[in-house]
């Protein structure tokens, strides 16, 4: 089934906020088109801040890989150019969306993207699943995995492979053939208690699903 291009985005960082000095030391991302992966990137990056026991811990992540790596600067260069003008998609998303705005800004550059939760959509397309944390959600669609989180490519290629369980979901039970962005997108800002309704109103044509505007 044909669907609009979107690039799914993972961070790794050495805090929680860009805000309190955070900075990130990890890139994933992956291009899907037509509900497939055809394009991976990743790379650490160098922020020129010790990584904490706690993160080396949590991520695998070093301060010897990092001091290695190439800046973050080049790393968010060749990365503003991967993602061009392409929809974005991430997990919590205003955590990624937070630290690729403060990577870009020391760039000198902007986001013009429109960026899409899959946690949020997952509440919707998913309420029944025990949480909405991406390791639940994994196992809840039957995503394939080797067990590897909390690093980028990998978290960003589960959370890829959700965005595909959920427009699949959304197909088999509302029979909506084009799932676009700017439907999950909406999904995401509806409350769970009437997202049924709207699927089930576009399902209908009695609204339209805003196909990639």
């Amino acid at each position: 089934m044909r669907n609009f291009p979107v690039i799914v985005l993972d961070f790794e960082t050495s805090g929680l906020s860009p805000l309190h000095g955070g900075r990130a030391i990890e890139i994933g991302a992956v291009l899907i088109v037509d509900c497939m992966i055809t394009d991976r990137f990743q790379s650490l990056m160098n922020p020129g801040v010790r990584i904490s026991s706690f993160i080396e811990a949590y991520t695998g992540i070093t301060n010897e890989m990092v001091a290695e790596a190439p800046p973050c600067e080049e790393v968010m260069d060749q990365f503003a150019e991967f993602i061009g003008d392409l929809p974005l998609v991430a997990h919590n998303a205003s955590f990624d969306r937070s630290f690729l705005d403060s990577e870009l800004g020391f760039i000198g550059r902007s986001r013009n993207n429109k960026m899409a939760c899959t946690m949020l959509a997952a509440r919707r397309v998913f309420p029944h699943a025990p949480n909405h944390r991406l390791g639940t959600l994994v196992r809840y669609c039957g995503i394939f995995t080797d067990g590897t989180f909390h690093r980028a490519l990998a978290d960003a290629e589960m959370t890829g492979h959700l965005w595909i369980a959920m427009i699949d979901e959304i197909r088999a039970t509302f029979g909506i053939a084009e799932v676009s962005f700017e439907m999950m997108r909406e999904l995401s800002r509806i409350t769970k208690a009437k997202a049924p309704e709207y699927l089930a109103k576009i399902a209908k044509g009695d609204i339209g699903s805003n196909l990639y505007s």
